[in-house]
């Protein structure tokens, strides 16, 4: 059993940066890959960036590749996502999920956190 919660999320104006951070309960955290996701009103939700139980495999979305990174620290049970030069559309609900297996679906994702707003202005 993994518990996830997710903070950082806030409002920012497009440019700006944000870190998200995802914390997990859990002694099992390390053999999990983890994944951000986002959710925008009126959408669904879509696959953002993920990254393996050990940090040796890393992919993103193309629509934040270049601008987004993802990393984990599982001495400290946490991942990360550094939100760079944000845009208006990069405004969602941002949540972390773990998964057993290094895949984009979301259904491939066993756990999930509560969600962290993030709001870019213009």
């Amino acid at each position: 059993q993994v518990q996830l919660v997710e903070s950082g999320g806030g409002l920012v104006q497009a440019g700006g940066s944000l870190r998200l951070s995802c914390a997990a309960s859990g002694r099992t955290f390390r053999r999990y890959a983890m994944g951000w996701f986002r959710q925008a009103p009126g959408k669904e939700r879509e696959f953002v960036a993920m990254i393996s139980w050990d940090g040796g495999m890393i992919y993103y979305a193309d629509s934040v590749k270049g601008r987004f990174t993802i990393s984990r620290d599982n001495a400290k049970n946490t991942v990360y996502l550094q939100m760079n030069s944000l845009k208006p559309e990069d405004t969602a609900v941002y949540y972390c999920a773990a998964g057993l297996a290094f895949r984009v679906a979301i259904s491939e994702y066993d756990y999930w956190g509560q969600g962290t707003q993030v709001t870019v202005f213009s």
